[in-house]
C-alpha cells in the first residue's frame, strides 16, 4: 500500500481482490421465518434482489459476526468474514430443530473482487452492468462472466462486491481495469482497504465485534430493526436501547507521534484505564489515527487520553469521506 494509493480510491476507484470472505446460504421452505429469528434486522420485508446488514447474537446479546444478508429466488446469501464462518455456522446450525431449513457454504462456488470509490459505479456501468441500490443485488455480464454486483463496502465511498464462477475472475479485472484506467481506478491491496475502512471508522470483526462486544457500543444501530419479532439475542439489545446501558462506545482517536499498537490501553492523565485501542493507520488525509472502545462519559469530540506513550485526542467519526448512510 502506498498513502497515493489511498487517495487515489477517494478520488477515483481501487479495486481489491477478496480472499477473506465467506458465503453462507440458508434453502427450505421456513428459511425466512427462520432467519427472521437468528439476526438482528429484518429479512420478512426483503424482496428478491434486495439485502440488509444485521448481526449474529449470542443469548446475552453480543456478536458473533456481523452479516450482509441478500434475498436470492429460492434461498438467502449471508456474507462475512472467512474468520468467523465456523462460528457463525455452529451458532446458526445450533437453531435448526424441526424447521424445513439447510445451511450451505457457497464460500468455494465464487471468487471476490471489490470495487470502491467515488467512480466505483461509473466503472461498472460503462461496462454495462446495471447498480443494485445499497445493499441490493443484480446480476451483471462482465468480459463474458456472469457475475453478480452486491452494494456494499467497506469505505462508506460507493462500493460494490463482484461475486464470480470460481476460475472466472481473471477475466472480469481485466475487464474492470480497462474500463476503468480513465476514471483513475487503482489496483490496491488489503493494507489500503483497512487503511480506508479506519478512516471511516467502521467497524471490523476480529479487531471492534467480537463475542465480548454489544452492537451498541460499535454503533451498529442500523444492523438492528426494533420493530420485527423476537431473535436471538433481542431481550439484551432492546433493554440497552431503552436504558442507554453501555459503559464504552466506539471512537476515532487521533494520535499526536507514533502509532500505538492494537491493543494498547487507553488512560486518564492518573493513569486510569479507560479502554482500548483497536485499529490503527497512518491516513494521507487525517494522520496517525485509530478506533478504540472508550468509557462513555469520556467519548465526546476533544476528549484527551493516553494510549501508552502517545497522547491521543477523540474526534468524531468518520475522518475522511462522506460518512455512514
Amino acid at each position: 500500500m502506498t498513502v497515493a494509493d489511498v487517495a487515489a480510491i477517494r478520488r477515483g476507484a481501487g479495486l481489491f481482490s477478496l480472499s477473506d470472505r465467506a458465503l453462507l446460504e440458508v434453502t427450505g421452505g421456513d428459511r425466512v421465518r427462520w432467519l427472521q429469528g437468528q439476526i438482528s434486522n429484518d429479512v420478512e420485508t426483503l424482496a428478491v434482489g434486495e439485502g440488509c446488514y444485521a448481526t449474529a447474537l449470542t443469548v446475552k446479546g453480543r456478536i458473533v459476526a456481523d452479516l450482509h444478508v441478500l434475498a436470492r429466488d429460492d434461498r438467502f446469501w449471508i456474507e462475512t468474514g472467512a474468520a468467523v464462518r465456523d462460528a457463525l455456522w455452529q451458532r446458526l446450525d445450533r437453531y435448526i430443530v424441526a424447521d424445513d431449513v439447510e445451511l450451505g457454504d457457497a464460500s468455494d462456488r465464487f471468487e471476490r473482487l471489490a470495487l470502491e470509490g467515488a467512480e466505483a459505479g461509473g466503472v461498472l456501468a460503462s461496462l454495462g452492468a446495471a447498480l443494485p441500490p445499497e445493499n441490493g443485488a443484480r446480476e451483471a455480464r462482465i468480459a463474458g462472466c456472469e457475475a453478480v454486483v452486491w452494494a456494499f463496502g467497506f469505505s462508506n465511498e460507493p462500493a460494490y462486491q463482484l461475486l464470480i464462477p470460481a476460475g472466472e475472475a481473471s477475466a472480469v479485472r481485466e475487464a474492470l481495469l480497462a474500463a476503468g484506467s480513465a476514471s483513475g481506478l487503482v489496483e490496491a491491496d488489503a493494507a489500503a482497504l483497512e487503511t480506508l475502512r479506519i478512516e471511516s471508522g467502521v467497524p471490523a470483526l476480529g479487531s471492534e465485534l467480537d463475542e465480548e462486544v454489544f452492537p451498541a457500543e460499535a454503533r451498529l444501530a442500523h444492523a438492528i430493526s426494533t420493530t420485527k419479532g423476537c431473535y436471538t439475542g433481542q431481550e439484551i439489545v432492546e433493554r440497552i436501547r431503552s436504558r442507554g446501558a453501555v459503559n464504552y462506545l466506539l471512537v476515532g482517536l487521533r494520535f499526536d507521534g507514533a502509532l500505538p499498537a492494537p491493543g494498547t490501553e487507553l488512560q486518564t492523565p492518573d493513569g486510569k484505564r479507560v479502554g482500548e485501542v483497536t485499529s490503527v493507520a497512518s491516513s494521507p488525509e487525517a494522520g496517525a489515527i485509530g478506533l478504540g472502545y472508550l468509557r462513555r462519559e469520556l467519548e465526546a469530540p476533544g476528549s484527551e487520553v493516553g494510549a501508552g506513550e502517545v497522547a491521543a485526542r477523540v474526534v468524531a467519526l468518520p475522518f475522511v469521506g462522506p460518512g455512514p448512510a
